[in-house]
C-alpha cells in the first residue's frame, strides 16, 4: 500500500496548519540534520521508501552518497570509516529488504561497539501492520541488535529523534541506532529547528570513575607481586591509547591486548606480551592465568579470551575491572574493584593517584615475575616452518608488515584463520590501525571496511588481508571500488579451503572435511580486471615479496592478489572449546 504526494500533503496540512515558507519537509530535515552533525560521508542504496530522502540528497554537494552493491555492505563500510576516524558511520537504507540486508552489518557492529546511524525506510504510516509492499518491522527485527531504535511518526519529532540517535550512538559505550523513517514523514513538512544538545533523562551515562573504587584500586596496584594490565576494544574507542601507555610507562607491568585492542601499546616495548586469548601467545595467556592482581580495561573477560570460566577461575586473584557499561562487568568472572566510567579518564586519574602514591611495587617480586614471563617467552609459540616450496601465509603478513614499516597503513581482515594470522603477526604500532569483526565474527567484512577507511584516508595505504571463502561474500563490491576509486588492496590468503572450519574438522572432528574445501573457485585475476582492477597470482614464496610490493607501486589502483597459499597450515596456539586459557596446543606435535 502507498499514498500519493497530494494524500501526504493533506496530510501534513492538517497536522501543520500553521505552515510558514521556512518550513521543509522530512527529507529535507533529514539531510540539514546530518550536515549539522558533520557527516561527510553516506553509505546506502535506493529504494521507493526513501526515494524523497534521496531526492533531497540530490539537491546538496556537502555529503557525499556511496552507492553500494547491497545493504550489508553499506552498513560495514560505515562501520569501517568509524573503526578507523572514531566519527560516527552513517548509512541509509530501504524499507523491507534494505533493513533485512543490512541486519547482518548492524549486529557486527553491535557486537563491537561501534558508533553508527543506521537511517530505514519505512512503508507509509497509515500502511504500518498491513502487510504493505517491502514492510517489515524495522524496530523489532532489530531491537537486539542495536543500542535504541526508533520509529518517527510524526514529522515534527524527526530532527530531535536524529540528535538524540547521534548522541546515544557516540556517548557511553557506543554502538548502533536505527531511525526507521516512514516514507510519508520524509515528504510532510514542518518548521525545522535542530537542537545544539539534548538531555535524556533515562540515558546519562558514567564517565567519571568512582574516587574510592579507584584509591582502592591504586592500592591493590601497588601491593600486587604477579600484576598483568589486560586491556580490549574499549581502550581503542576510548581514544585512551596513550593513558595506557602512561600506565605501563610508570608501572612497569606486562600488558596484554584483546584481538579487538591491538595498537593500544606498541608491540615494540617489551612490556607488551602479545595477544591474549584463544589464539593469544603462549607469554600472556599463562600470565593472564597466574597473575594475582588483575587490571583489565575496557574488555569483557568473553569466552575467546578466558577460555573455561571455572578453569580461569581456580587460581585465586583479585580483580580491577574498569568498563563504561556496568553490565559488562562481573558478567563472566567476579569482579573484586568495578570502577564504572570512561576508560580515558578512570586512566588519567590513576595515574595522578599513583604518581602521587608514597610507596611503589615491590620490585623484587616484580622482578621475580618477569622472570617467570621470561621463561615463558622462551617458548617462542609463534615459530613457525617456512618453505620455499610452498607459500606459507604467515610469511605473506610478515613481508606485508615489512613492506609497509613507516607507512601510513590500515589492515582490515575478513573472519578465519587469514584473521589471527594478521591479528599475530602483523606489528600494529597504532591504534585504530587494525580492522576487523570481532564480537559477531563476521565474514565479509573485510573489504567493505576497506572501502570505508579509503574514503576517509584517502593518502593512506589500506590492505584487506582476506581468504577465497570471506572475501566472496560481498566480492560485488569491487564495482563500487571502481566508481569510486578507492584503490584498495586485497591480499586473499587461498588456501581453497574455509580454512578454519577446516582446522576445527581437523582436530576435533576426526578428520572429517564436511563441506569446507572451495571446489568451484572463480579465476579472481579475470574477476579482478572484469570489474576494472588490477589482479595478480601469486604461487611461488619467491613471488610474493614482487607482488605486494607492485601492489603498493600501484597507488591509484585496486589490486586483488590472489596468493595461493598452503592449505594444510593450521592457527597455532590454539585454546579448543571447553579448555581453559592455559590448556593451549602449540602445534601439530601436541595433538
Amino acid at each position: 500500500m502507498d499514498i500519493s504526494p497530494a494524500e501526504v500533503k493533506r496530510a501534513a496540512a492538517a497536522q501543520t496548519p500553521d505552515k510558514s515558507p521556512t518550513e521543509l519537509n522530512g527529507s529535507d530535515i533529514l539531510v540539514r540534520c546530518l550536515q549539522a552533525e558533520q557527516v561527510k560521508y553516506l553509505w546506502g542504496y535506493p529504494g521507493g521508501a526513501v526515494l524523497y530522502i534521496y531526492d533531497a540528497l540530490y539537491k546538496q554537494d556537502s555529503i557525499q552518497h556511496i552507492l553500494v552493491r547491497h545493504e550489508q555492505a553499506a552498513v560495514h563500510a560505515a562501520d569501517g570509516y568509524a573503526r578507523a576516524t572514531g566519527e560516527v558511520g552513517v548509512a541509509l537504507v530501504t524499507s523491507g529488504p534494505g533493513v533485512t540486508n543490512a541486519v547482518t552489518g548492524i549486529a557486527t557492529a553491535y557486537m563491537d561497539s561501534i558508533p553508527m546511524v543506521i537511517v530505514s525506510g519505512q512503508v507509509p504510516t497509515p500502511a504500518i501492520g498491513l502487510d504493505a509492499f517491502q514492510e517489515c518491522d524495522t524496530v523489532g527485527i532489530t531491537r537486539p541488535i542495536v543500542k535504541h531504535n526508533f520509529l518517527v511518526k510524526d514529522v515534527r519529532d524527526l530532527a530531535l529523534t536524529l540528535k538524540k540517535a547521534f548522541h546515544i550512538a557516540r556517548t557511553g559505550r557506543p554502538g548502533p541506532v536505527v531511525v526507521d523513517i516512514p516514507k510519508d514523514v520524509s515528504l510532510m513538512t514542518t518548521a525545522f529547528e535542530y537542537p545544539e544538545r539534548v538531555e535524556m533523562r533515562s540515558y546519562n551515562p558514567v564517565r567519571k570513575g568512582h574516587g574510592g573504587q579507584i584509591r582502592k584500586a591504586v592500592q591493590l596496584l601497588l601491593s600486587a607481586k604477579r600484576p598483568y594490565i589486560y586491556t580490549g576494544g574499549g581502550v581503542v574507542l576510548g581514544n585512551a591509547s596513550a593513558e595506557l601507555r602512561q600506565l605501563v610507562d610508570l608501572l612497569g607491568f606486562p600488558c596484554t591486548n584483546t584481538l579487538m585492542g591491538l595498537g593500544a601499546v606498541s608491540p615494540s616495548d617489551p612490556r607488551f606480551l602479545g595477544m591474549l586469548g584463544m589464539h593469544g601467545t603462549y607469554e600472556a595467556n599463562m600470565t593472564m592465568q597466574h597473575c594475582d592482581v588483575l587490571l583489565a580495561v575496557g574488555a569483557r573477560f568473553d569466552d575467546r579470551v578466558i577460555g573455561n570460566p571455572k578453569h580461569f577461575a581456580s587460581v585465586e586473584r583479585k580483580i580491577i575491572h574498569v568498563d563504561i557499561d556496568p553490565s559488562s562487568i562481573s558478567k563472566r568472572v567476579r569482579v573484586d574493584i568495578p570502577i564504572v566510567g570512561d576508560v580515558k579518564d578512570v586512566l588519567q586519574e590513576l595515574i595522578v593517584q599513583l604518581s602521587d602514591a608514597k610507596s611503589r611495587p615491590d620490585a623484587d617480586a616484580l622482578s621475580s615475575w618477569w622472570n617467570q614471563i621470561g621463561d615463558w617467552r622462551k617458548r617462542d609459540c609463534l615459530a613457525y616452518k617456512n618453505s620455499d616450496q610452498v607459500i606459507k601465509p604467515q610469511f605473506v603478513v610478515q613481508k606485508l608488515a615489512e613492506l609497509t614499516r613507516g607507512h601510513d597503513a590500515y589492515i582490515t581482515s575478513d573472519v578465519g584463520q587469514h584473521q589471527m594470522w594478521a591479528a599475530q603477526y602483523y606489528p600494529f604500532d597504532e591504534p585504530r590501525r587494525w580492522i576487523n569483526s570481532g564480537g559477531l565474527g563476521t565474514m565479509g567484512v573485510g573489504l567493505p571496511y576497506a572501502m570505508g577507511i579509503k574514503l576517509a584516508k584517502p593518502e593512506s595505504d589500506v590492505f584487506c588481508i582476506t581468504g577465497e571463502g570471506s572475501i566472496q561474500m560481498c566480492l560485488q563490491e569491487l564495482s563500487t571500488c571502481k566508481q569510486y576509486d578507492t584503490a584498495v588492496k586485497v591480499v586473499s590468503l587461498n588456501n581453497r579451503y574455509l580454512g578454519m572450519v577446516r582446522q576445527w574438522q581437523q582436530l576435533d572432528y576426526g578428520g572429517r572435511y564436511s563441506h569446507s574445501y572451495m571446489d568451484a573457485l572463480p579465476d579472481f585475476v579475470k574477476l579482478a580486471e572484469a570489474y576494472g582492477h588490477v589482479g595478480l597470482l601469486v604461487e611461488k614464496p619467491s613471488d610474493v615479496e614482487g607482488a605486494l610490493r607492485e601492489a603498493i607501486r600501484l597507488k591509484d589502483r585496486t589490486v586483488f592478489l590472489d596468493i595461493r597459499t598452503d592449505p594444510t597450515e593450521n592457527v597455532w596456539p590454539m585454546v579448543q572449546a571447553g579448555k581453559g586459557i592455559s590448556e593451549m596446543l602449540l602445534g601439530s606435535e601436541d595433538l
